[in-house]
């Protein structure tokens, strides 16, 4: 079974809830989820950033972090990673290393570059995921961004320089 375009948008938005979720607690407002083949959540993750003091600790790279952990590279190939916006490319490379076979992202890197701008908190580059997985060995597909709109409002007034 293939994850229909309905469920990718009401995966990605619980990464848009898990986001807001991550702001509440006092981290950037990003989270991420892993879903099998089939549109099923297996791990959830939020920014730790703040609650941490781990400035690498972004939600994408703990998902893959707990992950790679607990799923071999063989079933990781055939699951979705959904992130409220597009990753990084640390985040990016964490995908790849994992060996996650797809990406679902919201608003781009380069909107949210737009929308942050050189806050130092997240010094944003405009790097898309597709061209830092392009570079290597590893199929991974990237579909987005997706909800752009619904995505960015979890940013608003978070940033010092948005």
């Amino acid at each position: 079974m293939t994850i229909s375009p309905e469920r990718d948008l009401d995966l990605l938005r619980r990464t848009i809830e898990l986001a807001r979720l991550s702001r509440e607690r006092g981290d950037h407002p990003f989270g991420a989820l892993l879903a099998d083949r089939d549109g099923t959540i297996l791990l959830e993750a939020m920014n730790t950033c703040g609650t941490k003091g781990d400035r690498t600790g972004h939600a994408e790279r703990n998902l893959m972090t707990e992950a790679s952990m607990k799923y071999d590279a063989d079933f990781l190939s055939r699951c979705t990673m959904y992130t409220s916006a597009e990753p990084c490319v640390m985040c990016t490379g964490s995908v790849y290393w994992a060996g996650v076979g797809r990406i679902v992202h919201g608003m781009s890197e380069k909107d949210l570059k737009d929308l942050i701008g050189p806050d130092p908190e997240n010094l944003t580059m405009d790097l898309p995921c597709a061209q830092v997985v392009a570079a290597g060995q590893r199929k991974i597909e990237v579909v987005g961004p997706l909800l752009s709109e619904e995505s960015s409002v979890v940013h608003e007034g978070f940033w010092v320089s948005s």
